[in-house]
């Protein structure tokens, strides 16, 4: 086989990794005390950000402040993105019963909104209004519990480690959900990067001053796109082949 030909069958490998190939993932955490929470980032084809939301926390939830209701994170140049969905990542509970199965539809109960101005972020994901989010934030679905609106603990997220059968009376009076929600978003700017989201606040309870864990810069952790690690392989092995010949 010649080089060329070599090179040919090189090339028309990679224009198919790379358009079979995921979309590498930015992670951020925090914790402080017994609150443990994370978010990921991914850039999925046709403009679009999957944000993973989980309240990692291995104690009981007993308080609302124990509750993850929020995230707020900055996006450079302030981009505004459509709101695709909002699904829960576990089954919701009320009062230690389980509610609902699986895969949920909670898009009446979380909200988006950008241009905002906390925590030094400009965007915001919550299911509590917290002051900031309203009824024409919310993501497409039904209203599944309380006002038709972000407000107070519905869905808010318990934590991992969390007995659904224990805690104080808004705790258990609230729908909550078990323990991660995952959001999509659409419409990102073109050439918009992972590297471009920062200043990431995990905020808990109802109200902006129950508490909140801010990550800012740093706690991100990127996974290589596996187009990168396949790209990476195939230049050495172009290389070995031409080497060889060249012996």
């Amino acid at each position: 086989m010649g080089r060329l030909m070599v090179f040919r069958l090189i090339a028309a490998f990679i224009a198919t990794v790379s358009l079979s190939a995921g979309a590498a993932t930015t992670t951020f955490t925090g914790s402080s005390g017994s609150l443990s929470a994370s978010v990921s980032f991914e850039i999925l084809s046709g403009g679009q950000l999957r944000v993973i939301l989980a309240n990692t926390s291995t104690s009981d939830v007993l308080v609302p402040t124990d509750v993850l209701t929020g995230l707020f994170f900055n996006m450079a140049g302030n981009p505004t993105l459509t709101r695709i969905s909002a699904i829960s990542g576990g089954t919701t509970f009320l009062n230690g019963a389980s509610v609902s199965p699986v895969g949920t539809v909670v898009g009446g109960e979380w909200a988006y909104e950008a241009s905002l101005a906390e925590y030094g972020a400009n965007s915001g994901i919550s299911s509590s209004g917290l002051g900031l989010f309203g009824p024409p934030d919310l993501f497409p679905g039904s209203n599944l519990s309380g006002p038709t609106s972000p407000a107070g603990l519905q869905y808010g997220l318990t934590s991992a480690g969390d007995n659904v059968a224990t805690g104080n009376a808004a705790v258990m009076g609230n729908e909550l959900t078990k323990n991660s929600v995952t959001i999509l978003l659409a419409s990102l700017p073109t050439g918009f990067s992972l590297s471009s989201i920062s200043n990431v606040t995990f905020q808990y309870g109802t109200a902006l001053d129950e508490g909140h864990i801010t990550v800012g810069g740093g706690g991100i952790k990127t996974v290589p796109e596996p187009s990168t690690l396949l790209l990476s392989g195939l230049a050495l092995v172009s290389l070995s082949i031409v080497r060889r010949r060249r012996g």
